[in-house]
């Protein structure tokens, strides 16, 4: 015992004099505590500062500048010739060869478009390819080795989680704005056909559109697309094509110059309140066919008007959206398996997927 004594008072000794140096160290730099969360704050790891972010990313978003000649009418009905009209817009260098991706309504009935890379530099580029279902362009410019924006994952983004949205709103070039993922899977706006937005409050303006939606890696989550602008009092409210959407679209355009989707001829719509409510308010109810396309393998293979649709290839249905995002993946040529039911009785049909014609 004599001998642990010395032994002891050498340990408290160097506790004290351990915690008395810490103490003058955070009095002197505060800023190496962690961060305390105290109702719902600052997470210990979370960056005070999306710079490394927007330095990943910044280099790969392009300005757009493009011109139409507009037919304009005069009083009496006649020609009134044309005018010039410019607008600007938004790019993301996906490809170190030159592609980049920007939103369809960008580039559509331009007759000039410009492209200004973040160092400077400007070319014409090569219109490869548009999808105007889901809003999206390919371009390309020969400008050397470019440097491509890292692709993320959209599937695995989180009501929450900070994003960031870089763009030339109103020509204002390498403009950054924060926000955060306010929903995913939004496909009921009827903007588009094949619709699966991620909502942001990350400020999407004029001239955003084509721009890159990252997250706080660097990482292309999405490309910014639209603002829902119902009144002047609305904000906060935009929306982003999510990236894994804009990887099919884009390799689809690279090998055949469009995008090739399946087509059965469904017209489907949602349930109403009652529909639902009759059925049990179960969320795999499946959708209601408002109609089907006269000649298309729905008529063939019998399905009609008023029929509710439970399953798609083994998948249960509970959207309108959701329906026609899993035909479009199929390719022309697949068996389509579908369950339903028609007048409370259960049925099964088997058709064959031809190619949808695409949207002008």
């Amino acid at each position: 015992m004599k001998r642990l004594k010395p032994i002891l008072i050498f340990l408290i000794q160097s506790v004290v004099v351990g915690l008395a140096a810490a103490f003058v160290v955070v009095l002197i730099r505060p800023q190496l505590l962690p961060a305390i969360s105290i109702g719902g704050g600052m997470q210990p790891g979370q960056p005070a500062s999306y710079a490394d972010a927007v330095d990943i990313a910044a280099p790969s978003v392009a300005n757009v500048y493009t011109r139409r000649l507009i037919s304009e009418s005069n009083a009496a009905g006649g020609s009134g010739g044309f005018r010039v009209n410019t607008s600007v817009g938004s790019a993301v260098i996906i490809d170190p060869e030159g592609y980049l991706v920007t939103n369809y309504h960008v580039v559509a009935l331009a007759n000039d478009i410009r492209i200004q890379l973040a160092d400077g530099r400007i070319a014409s580029p090569e219109l490869i390819g548009v999808d105007a279902e889901t809003d999206l362009a390919l371009l390309k410019v020969d400008l050397g080795t470019l440097p491509a924006i890292p692709l993320g994952r959209s599937d695995q983004l989180r009501i929450g989680d900070v994003v960031l949205a870089i763009g030339n709103p109103y020509g204002l070039s390498k403009t950054v704005t924060q926000g955060i993922v306010s929903a995913t899977g939004r496909g009921v706006l009827q903007l588009l056909t094949f619709e699966n937005f991620i909502q942001t409050d990350a400020a999407i303006n004029e001239g955003n559109s084509g721009g890159a939606l990252i997250n706080t890696s660097g990482q292309l989550v999405g490309i910014n697309t639209a603002v829902l602008t119902q009144d002047a009092g609305t904000e906060g409210i935009g929306f982003a094509i999510p990236v894994g959407l804009v990887r099919g679209v884009i390799e689809e355009i690279k090998k055949n110059g469009r995008v090739v989707r399946g087509y059965v001829g469904l017209v489907p719509d949602e349930l109403s309140s009652v529909e639902s409510a009759a059925l049990g308010n179960n969320p795999n109810a499946g959708i209601l066919l408002r109609g089907v396309v006269e000649g298309s393998p729905a008529e063939r293979a019998g399905l009609r008007r008023g029929d509710l649709i439970l399953t798609i290839n083994g998948e249960p249905i509970r959207s309108r959206q959701q329906a026609l995002l899993i035909v479009a993946r199929l390719n022309p040529g697949d068996e389509v398996r579908m369950e339903g039911l028609r007048d409370d009785q259960q049925f099964r049909v088997s058709l064959v997927a031809v190619e949808r014609v695409p949207r002008p």
